[in-house]
Order: C-alpha cells, then sequence, then structure tokens
C-alpha cells in the first residue's frame, strides 16, 4: 500500500524518486516515470513495471534510454507500443540530417521491431513519420512500402524520396496490395520506366491516377498502349484529353471513342499543334459518318437520334424518348450502338427508354433499377435487353454512377459474369417476370 509519505516525495529528487519506484501504488511510480528530470536508470527500470499505465509513461517520456524503448516496442500492451512510436514519431522529423544519417544502433533497431508490429496502427504512426525522410533507413523504409495494409505503404509509396526506380519496379512487379499502385502512380516526378511499369499493370485505378498526374514522365510508346485499352476503360478518358503535351497521333485516337462532352475539351484546348488540329477535326467528321453508316441512317437521322428529334429538319417535332425508342425498334435500328451514342452523348432519357423497349420493362422500374446503384441488377437489366456485357459495364459506369471497383466485368472478356437464372432472380426483386 502507498504511504501519505510517498505521495509527498518529489520525482525531480533522485533519493525521493528511488523511495518512489518501490512504491505499491502505481500511481506514485507512474509519477515518476513521467517526470522530464527522471534519471535515466529509474527510466529503465520502470520499463519494466508490472502496471501498463506506468510502462506507458515510460515510452512517452523523452529521456528515457533507448535500451528500454526497445524493450517497450515489444510491449505486449498494444498502447505501450502505440506510445513509443508517437515519440520516435515526434523526434525523427526534428533531426538534422547529420544526425538522421547516424542514428545510433538500438535506435534502428527499436523503428525497424516498430515497422513489424502485429498492429497496424503502430507501423502506421511510423510511416506517417517517415514519409518524407530524405535520411530515413532504407531497409526500414523499404519494409514499409511492402506492408500488407494500405494505410502503412501508401504514404511511404506516394511520398518518400528513398525509394528508387528499382524499388517501385519491384514492388510494382510483384503485385503490391490493392491502392498501393496508386500511391506510386501519385508520386512526385514519376520516372518513365516507372510509368511504363504502371501501364502495363492494367490496374486500372493506377493508370487514371498515372494520367491525372501532371509530374509523370508518360512516354509516347507508354501513352500508345494506354490509348489501345482506353475505349474500355471510361475513367482513362477525362485525364487522358487533359494529358499536357499530348501528340497529334493522341489526340486523333481520343477523339474517336470518348464522350462529347471530353470531345469538347479536346477541340477548346489551345496547345495543339496546326497539324493535331487538322487531325482532330478529321477524325470527328470520321467518327460522326461511320456512327451514322453502322447504323443505316443518313446522317441527319444519326443526328436527330443522337440529340432527340425524329430529323433534323426544323419542320420536324422532337419526338419524346419512348416514343423515337419505339420508332426505330419498330423500323429494326434500335440497335446497341444507338443506345451507346445517347450515352456518351449524355442523353439519359433515350437510354433509358431505349434499355425500356428492348427489355420489354416499363420505364419508371428501368429507372428504378438503374437508381439503386447495384452492378448486379443494372447488368441483369442489359442482359435482358440482348445487349452485349461490353455495353453493360458502360452502363454501370456511365449511366448508373457506379465506381470502378465495384461494377462487374465481363467473363473471359465477352461473357456476362452471372448465370441467366441469377440475373432473372435479380430482376424478380423488381417485379420483372419472364418476357411475354
Amino acid at each position: 500500500m502507498s504511504t501519505r509519505t510517498d505521495q509527498q516525495l518529489d520525482p525531480a529528487d533522485y533519493e525521493s524518486a528511488k523511495r518512489m519506484v518501490q512504491s505499491d501504488d502505481p500511481a506514485v511510480r507512474r509519477k515518476v516515470a513521467e517526470h522530464p528530470k527522471t534519471r535515466p536508470e529509474l527510466l529503465y527500470f520502470l520499463a519494466a513495471d508490472a502496471a501498463a499505465e506506468v510502462r506507458r509513461a515510460i515510452a512517452t517520456n523523452a529521456g528515457t534510454p533507448r535500451q528500454a524503448d526497445l524493450m517497450l516496442a515489444k510491449d505486449r500492451e498494444v498502447m505501450v507500443r502505440r506510445a513509443v512510436a508517437k515519440k520516435i514519431a515526434r523526434l525523427l522529423p526534428e533531426l538534422t540530417a547529420n544526425q538522421a544519417a547516424q542514428i545510433e544502433k538500438l535506435t534502428v533497431e527499436c523503428l525497424e521491431t516498430l515497422a513489424r508490429d502485429q498492429a497496424s496502427e503502430v507501423r502506421g504512426i511510423l510511416a506517417e513519420a517517415l514519409k518524407d525522410l530524405p535520411n530515413a533507413p532504407q531497409g526500414l523504409i523499404n519494409t514499409l512500402a511492402r506492408d500488407v495494409e494500405l494505410s502503412v505503404c501508401a504514404p511511404i509509396l506516394q511520398h518518400s524520396p528513398i525509394l528508387t526506380d528499382e524499388d517501385l519496379a519491384d514492388l510494382i512487379l510483384k503485385g503490391p496490395v490493392s491502392g498501393a499502385m496508386t500511391a506510386i502512380a501519385s508520386r512526385r516526378n514519376v520516372s518513365a520506366p516507372v510509368a511504363d511499369a504502371i501501364a502495363r499493370s492494367n490496374d486500372e485505378a493506377a493508370v487514371t491516377a498515372l494520367l491525372g498526374n501532371p509530374s509523370a514522365q508518360v512516354r509516347e510508346d507508354t501513352l500508345d498502349r494506354i490509348l489501345d485499352q482506353a475505349p474500355q476503360h471510361e475513367p482513362w478518358h477525362a485525364p487522358l484529353v487533359r494529358r499536357p503535351r499530348l501528340p497529334a497521333r493522341a489526340v486523333a485516337r481520343l477523339a474517336s471513342f470518348v464522350a462529347d462532352n471530353l470531345l469538347k475539351v479536346l477541340q477548346s484546348r489551345d496547345d495543339l499543334d496546326p497539324a493535331a488540329a487538322r487531325d482532330l477535326a478529321e477524325a470527328v467528321r470520321q467518327r460522326v459518318g461511320k456512327a451514322a453508316a453502322g447504323n443505316g441512317l443518313g446522317r441527319n437521322d444519326f443526328a436527330a437520334d443522337a440529340h432527340g428529334g425524329a430529323s433534323a429538319g426544323p419542320e420536324k417535332t422532337a419526338e419524346k424518348p419512348e416514343d423515337r425508342a419505339k420508332r426505330l425498334n419498330k423500323e429494326g435500328k434500335l440497335t446497341e450502338k444507338v443506345v451507346e451514342g445517347a450515352l456518351l452523348e449524355g442523353d439519359r432519357a433515350f437510354v433509358l427508354a431505349g434499355l425500356a423497349e428492348l427489355s420489354q420493362i416499363p420505364v419508371p422500374i428501368v429507372d428504378r433499377i438503374v437508381g439503386t446503384h447495384a452492378a448486379r441488377a443494372v447488368t441483369a437489366l442489359v442482359w435482358r435487353a440482348g445487349l452485349t456485357m461490353r455495353f453493360a459495364r458502360q452502363v454501370q459506369l456511365r449511366l448508373a454512377q457506379i465506381p470502378p471497383k465495384t461494377a462487374l466485368n465481363a467473363r473471359d472478356g465477352t461473357q456476362y459474369p452471372m448465370t441467366d437464372d441469377e440475373m432473372r432472380w435479380q430482376l424478380e426483386f423488381f417485379g420483372v417476370t419472364e418476357k411475354a
């Protein structure tokens, strides 16, 4: 039991402090543990205290000898290990370059122990403290960069100047945790070899981040490889059309598949050279001509069906989307290309009407299915309409605004990822039964 004498002792006095560390009351021992003037030998002694609150106080004390910190970095209580990590995290940014380069062996060992801690929050505290330091231990940085938790590895991957191109290429090759590639793509001044490795990974989110990173060095052959895949990756389109210093060939290729609103962004760029501007204009003309020819429509008819009228002539009154969908279906012209054209134009009303007409599901129910933002239900709707899985992914992304990571992909390249029975079951939730 603690005594009144124990409570009245001054931990700043060495003799008093020696008596206090022998007290039965952990509150008394904690006073010694947290006092800034406690002698190192007493702090080391208390690092093995039975009370976690005392060991945590030792862990937070800046005067604690490194041998004690190393002991506490292996403590059984996560709150103690967390306190050690926070203390070192506060101290590291204050070190000069010379001090950081000459961190003593025990400090490095303590850092390495914390970097292997079973609690991700402990490792995360360390990663945040080390992410910007130019003289952090290289082995430690590489350990954290390969952590299995994104919250730990992402700050290091995105910011650490210690990581070399070879380190980053090795990480990409070995397939880091989901989201880690995006952190690498967001680094300042991503080199051309690293950018090429990211492009080859076909990681949709990472390539999106790479294209949106103006400091990333993307070679023309790497950009060509991305453009080969871009029609199937809608999230890449916006950063592509805004990419600085676009080659003329890339501009023309983009004009063949991006949505009209992004086409306008391309046309409004003032940094295109005359040759690129001419290629862009020709690409736009070819796009309109191919779309019209492919649907068996005249150029004026195509423009009308993409924008909402029966024809381009001023004497014609505009049709309602449902009436236009019915007319085109009756004429055998309500094809996937026509509906996709409306989707690219942002004509939501006609896309809903077209899906309703082809699936024989009332427009309000089609609208409700899309409004759920449920990938499986929206995919089943497009299947019911008799359209391809490639188009189903576009409907998920563009119409239903489903994030790319949760949108369904085709199986074996072209097949629907669910069985027919599974898709019928999805539609039954909305009262949809077999077609009459």
